[in-house]
């Protein structure tokens, strides 16, 4: 379950000390797509970016319906979360709150739709222009939902006498919340009636549905990595054309089976959130694959930049087992996953911190900075090509994160 539905649940009194327990070790190896850049001068050029785009970053107020103020609601959803009760659509009020928060993917993608709109007369613009900032708030509804989604516990069957109800409990406001999530996206998406954009959204869901069946998994729905081959091809191709993702020969070969990962569980998404602003904007067809691409290569830069971030901080933070520097490391010393294998049933029989003293002992931390490297300047080479102006200026100001 997501680190901040949980902190309000546990807040109020919804989940068990067992349960609470149960997440802690659960949560460890939890894939985390939460982007937390490093420079120092980030509110900078996010605070530079929100006056270009002309609005703060509030419109992207999801995070406020899993914030400490929605917490009140929680207390309330225990009473009426299997009903039609009308509190279900104070969590739509709660969507539009003003508040401020960092949420870069929206805020990229109207940073990319101000440097491709024409100069069409106001009324146009302005149409084109709400058009693209609904896009821009349901890709971060689509995203919002899927990770509320994939925090769904599974309770074992020797524990399920003990907290079924409190699990379940939390499972159904898990459901109830990302479905919410996931229909007003569908919704918002449908009211555009753009057939075009409709098809290229539909088919980052069927990327993101894939990839929850991608490779094995324990008993908590946690993924682990595919065992170590070698592989002369090591590549993934990023392509813009709407077939599936390519999976061939991608377990065990760790930059193919990272990247496949990291387009499941984001890339694809925001890549097409990034392609549908151009759409709208009337653009080319060779337009949209550019921007596909930047969406894409920018989403695996700050994945890497993240995942960098949790195995090299002197903090215990916590990693995830299919991450880049695990699978550099098993590909470097193929005999660590002997230790993987341990935690085939459940992985909370890991000893992390161990691992992680064999990860560092391997060329891992050198080779994901260096696919950190190769994804940011491919990302910066894709939006150089739709001009010089203040707006792509500020775009690769965001891309630079370590």
């Amino acid at each position: 379950m997501s680190y901040t539905l949980m902190r309000y649940l546990r807040r109020t009194a919804l989940v068990s000390p067992q349960i609470r327990l149960e997440h802690t070790m659960t949560n460890l190896t939890q894939e985390d797509f939460v982007f937390r850049p490093p420079l120092a001068q980030w509110s900078k050029v996010i605070r530079q970016a929100e006056k270009i785009v002309g609005y703060p970053t509030s419109f992207m107020n999801l995070r406020w319906l899993l914030s400490d103020e929605f917490a009140n609601l929680a207390m309330h959803l225990r009473k009426v979360v299997d009903t039609d009760h009308p509190i279900i659509k104070t969590a739509k009020t709660v969507l539009y709150n003003e508040h401020n928060n960092l949420q870069p993917w929206g805020l990229v993608i109207l940073l990319l739709s101000k440097a491709v709109n024409p100069g069409y007369s106001t009324l146009q613009q302005d149409s084109i222009s709400e058009n693209q900032r609904i896009l821009a708030e349901l890709t971060e509804m689509i995203r919002t939902g899927h990770y509320i989604h994939r925090g769904l516990l599974n309770v074992p069957i020797e524990d399920r006498d003990k907290n079924i109800d409190t699990t379940m409990f939390a499972n159904k406001i898990a459901i109830l919340i990302g479905d919410y999530l996931l229909v007003t996206a569908n919704g918002m998406l449908a009211r555009l009636k753009n057939q075009d954009l409709s098809y290229l959204i539909s088919t980052a869901l069927r990327d993101i549905s894939e990839g929850e069946f991608f490779g094995d998994r324990d008993s908590q729905n946690m993924p682990l990595p595919g065992k170590p081959i070698r592989s002369e091809m090591d590549d993934f191709q990023i392509c813009s054309d709407t077939l599936p993702l390519d999976v061939t020969r991608t377990l065990g070969s760790p930059i193919r089976e990272w990247t496949l990962r990291t387009m499941y569980n984001g890339g694809s998404l925001f890549g097409r959130g990034c392609q549908g602003t151009v759409l709208l904007a009337g653009q080319t067809l060779d337009e949209q694959e550019k921007a596909y691409l930047f969406g894409s290569h920018l989403c695996l830069a700050w994945q890497a930049a993240s995942e960098l971030q949790k195995l090299t901080s002197e903090s215990n933070k916590s990693y995830s087992l299919v991450s880049a520097p695990v699978l550099f490391a098993l590909n470097d010393n193929p005999n660590l996953y002997t230790t993987i294998a341990k935690g085939k049933r459940n992985i909370t029989s890991i000893d992390l911190e161990e691992l992680k003293f064999d990860i560092l002992k391997t060329d891992a931390v050198e080779r994901t900075k260096l696919l950190y490297l190769e994804n940011a300047n491919k990302a910066a080479s894709y939006i150089e090509m739709f001009g010089d102006s203040e707006v792509i200026d500020t775009i690769k100001r965001l891309i630079k994160t370590l």
